[in-house]
């Protein structure tokens, strides 16, 4: 297989604007075009699972129909001797696997590990697997496969009478004050209950991969968001030495937090590969992507403001619930938000999980603060309406100074300026405060806002960088690029910190031989791996300045200088005298084929294995509130609504967005994440809802025809403006979160917007229109 990389070009855009003038699209802070762009759109890009290999044969999985019991039988006769088959598996026949350590490092059971289920907790639950020399074949006779089952009584979500209150979580505790007191006595009192439904991540591509087995060797090509935390997996199941499982993850079409683990079909596809002799390829079909892993749960929040006669909060009380699995734990922070976006003396949250007959739920952008920004910023827009405040000042008037729950400063907080400027662009002052007091037509018109927020998420990570022969420089990372721009801005990064031409660089990505990093996930990869990429350049750049002054067969040595200049791929003395020459003349006359460096983030006291848990796992993360600061991402959503009269149709007609994402490495690509996440938003507040048939705990509308996302037709255009300064107490070059933060308080925007052109409070997501009329 070639290596995968990506050489920077250079894009219409020469030049983009910061805060301290014009800088060149090359440098960080530019508005460099994403380098990965041409090779996708004209389908030079070769995705995971499009690797060919001699031999590939095919698997398809066989899913639970029923969503509780046990399986009685498999009868695989007929599918076995179906043409193509070389393999049928089962919980009969499969190899002992080992159980893995999961994400947080809790240390596994002494029990096996078995992918194939005997009893069935969910529907769509893996029970057999069909392993073809074609994947039509393996189709054919996988319907071959006859299950019986013994069925039991399902619990199949959270308004099932057999679900219960759930489990307390000791550790979603939050309180300080007497909240409930206080409620009692606080002269506004507002207390409602808001609902969002199970929603799926649904990528543009579907999960899968192709296992391969030489030795005791596995190579696994996967679409990843984590490729050694899915290679330590692997290297558990089966018993093997963490460096004999390699991962590559070319490029990765959308995970949106569910290509981060190995699944149990990644498990029965190695587990294949390895019996056979041979790789073996699982595409997990587009029914089976709402069941093979598990999308956000859905919850169910309680938030009481108590407040005095001009709307100053003097307590929060909120409970708070999600659904989990019967047989795995998720928890769904719901108190993230709501403990933290509004100053209050007095705070109370508690959270329980209440198991039910589904897949374990998993992450889907901005865990917890998405729906926890939906309960506390749909419950302030009504305490605005109920004391008669602007819903804007009654936010600005609670505004928290520092963080109320770790009693903090915050590092950086530009929340203040994104409501103001976010305001001023959306014209918020020519806003009539009735509900229903605008209009075009048959169309009510409405005017919401809402705040967001996300914590900066810091780790490590490692990089590799290399100057070659001839002048061009490489990078080389485990970390990943599933459409962020991660590719862009390392490029950047080194381009900067090495004084060459951005699109003399060539980036590799998505393989886990190279320099190590972890999780991409809770938008801490730009942070980290800028810092390890500007450190691995800038002791190549030491190292190429002090071979230039100190080789005898430098052009530069007879200078006696003390450091020389590195612009445009060029070396000459800062003074002007001296030779001019390119990095590759110097190179030359040293005899140099190449100089490298590693960068990393790490603590210089680290030992190995801290290193392979900071890789692999998250404990070694460090938290959002350590040291002296409480390090956040903000933003403010205003957003107008347009709803059919007649027949309560909503649409959104305008959005304007201020965030505060730090420094940005490459604002037109945080530009562009953060109006997905407002897409995406947009699709939570109107479309998007699992449907379960409560009959058999089945989820009906498994296709994106059925499940309901944005599209273009439901998009209109969208203003975000940057407000953020750098914010050096949460990365090397201040950057703070972007990719997880725009999502955050679309929702609770959207409802409060339909609420002022209705008049109708709908605090159950989505808002479809028999919720209106």
């Amino acid at each position: 297989m070639t290596v995968h990389e990506i050489r920077t070009r250079q894009g219409d855009s020469k030049r983009g604007d910061a805060s301290d003038g014009a800088v060149l699209a090359e440098a960080v802070g530019g508005r460099l075009s994403r380098v990965d762009g041409p090779a996708k759109i004209t389908g030079a890009a070769k995705y995971a699972v499009e690797q060919q290999l001699e031999g590939l044969s095919h698997a398809v999985l066989v899913e639970s129909t029923i969503a509780a019991g046990k399986v009685r039988s498999i009868d695989t006769a007929a599918a076995e001797s179906a043409q193509g088959v070389l393999l049928v598996l089962t919980p009969d026949n499969v190899l002992r696997l080992n159980t893995a350590t999961d994400w947080l490092g809790t240390p596994p059971p002494d029990a096996p590990y078995c992918p194939l289920a005997r009893d069935i907790t969910f529907s769509g639950q893996h029970v057999a697997a069909v392993v073809a020399e074609s994947f039509e074949q393996a189709v054919a006779a996988a319907a071959l496969v006859k299950i019986s089952y013994d069925e039991t009584p399902a619990i199949v979500d959270l308004d099932d009478p057999k679900a219960g209150d759930g489990i307390p979580v000791d550790t979603m505790t939050k309180e300080w004050g007497d909240a409930q007191a206080a409620f009692a006595a606080a002269p506004v009192r507002i207390c409602a209950a808001y609902n969002t439904p199970r929603e799926y991540q649904a990528p543009m591509e579907p999960h899968g991969l192709i296992a391969h087995w030489q030795g005791d060797r596995l190579t696994v090509w996967e679409p990843s968001q984590w490729l050694d935390g899915m290679a330590r997996t692997y290297a558990e199941w089966f018993g093997v030495p963490f460096d004999n499982v390699r991962l590559v993850s070319p490029y990765i079409g959308g995970g949106f937090g569910s290509k981060a683990f190995a699944y149990g079909y990644g498990a029965v596809a190695a587990m294949a590969a390895k019996m056979l002799g041979r790789p073996v390829k699982l595409a997990v079909t587009r029914p089976q992507t709402f069941t093979a892993y598990g999308g956000r749960a859905a919850t169910r929040q309680t938030v009481a403001l108590g407040a005095d006669a001009e709307g100053r909060i003097q307590s929060i009380v909120h409970r708070g619930v999600n659904e989990t699995s019967v047989d795995g734990m998720w928890v769904e922070p719901l108190g993230s938000v709501t403990s933290i976006m509004y100053q209050t003396p007095n705070f109370s949250s508690r959270q329980n999980v209440v198991r039910v007959n589904t897949v374990v739920p998993g992450a889907l952008r901005a865990p917890g603060e998405n729906p926890s920004a939906f309960g506390i910023e749909s419950a302030i827009d009504e305490l605005a309406y109920e004391v008669g405040i602007d819903p804007l000042e009654i936010r600005l008037r609670n505004y928290a100074e520092q963080d109320p729950e770790a009693k903090k400063q915050w590092s950086t907080r530009q929340l203040r300026e994104a409501f103001a400027v976010g305001a001023e662009a959306f014209g918020w002052s020519k806003r009539p405060r009735e509900p229903r007091s605008m209009r075009d037509g048959n169309q009510l018109i409405g005017w919401g806002v809402a705040a967001g927020t996300y914590p900066v998420r810091r780790a490590y990570g490692e990089a590799m960088v290399r100057i070659l022969a001839d002048g061009s420089v490489e990078v080389e990372s485990s970390s990943i690029d599933m459409g962020q721009g991660t590719y862009t801005i390392l490029a950047q990064t080194a381009a900067e910190t090495l004084g060459v031409p951005a699109e003399n660089v060539v980036v590799k990505l998505g393989d886990s031989r190279y320099a190590r990093a972890g999780v991409t996930g809770g938008s801490r990869l730009a942070g980290v791996m800028t810092g390890a990429v500007h450190k691995a350049a800038t002791a190549a750049l030491d190292q190429l300045v002090g071979l230039a002054i100190s080789d005898p067969n430098s052009p530069f040595h007879a200078l006696q200088a003390n450091t020389l200049v590195v612009a445009n791929g060029r070396i000459k003395s800062p003074r002007g005298d001296g030779p001019e020459v390119s990095i590759a003349e110097l190179l030359g006359s040293v005899g140099r084929s190449h100089i490298e460096a590693m960068g990393d983030t790490t603590p210089a006291n680290w030992t190995a294995e801290d290193r392979y848990k900071n890789n692999t796992t998250i404990t070694m993360a460090l938290p959002h509130t350590e040291g002296d600061y409480s390090r956040h991402s903000w933003c403010a959503h205003f957003i107008e609504v347009r709803v059919d009269e007649d027949f309560g149709t909503v649409r959104v007609s305008r959005v304007v967005s201020a965030l505060d994402s730090g420094r940005l490495y490459n604002p037109k690509l945080a530009e562009s994440q953060w109006k997905g996440g407002i897409i995406m938003g947009i699709g939570q507040a109107l479309l998007e809802e699992g449907i379960v048939d409560r009959r058999h705990g089945r989820i009906v509308n498994n296709n994106l025809a059925d499940y309901l996302i944005a599209t273009n037709a439901d998009i209109p255009d969208i203003e975000v403006i940057s407000v953020g300064i750098p914010d050096l107490h949460s990365s090397v070059l201040g950057g703070k979160g972007v990719g997880e933060l725009g999502i955050v308080g679309v929702a609770p925007a959207i409802a409060n917007a339909v609420f002022h052109a209705t008049g109708k409070r709908v605090r159950d997501l989505p808002i479809t229109l028999e919720k209106l009329i």
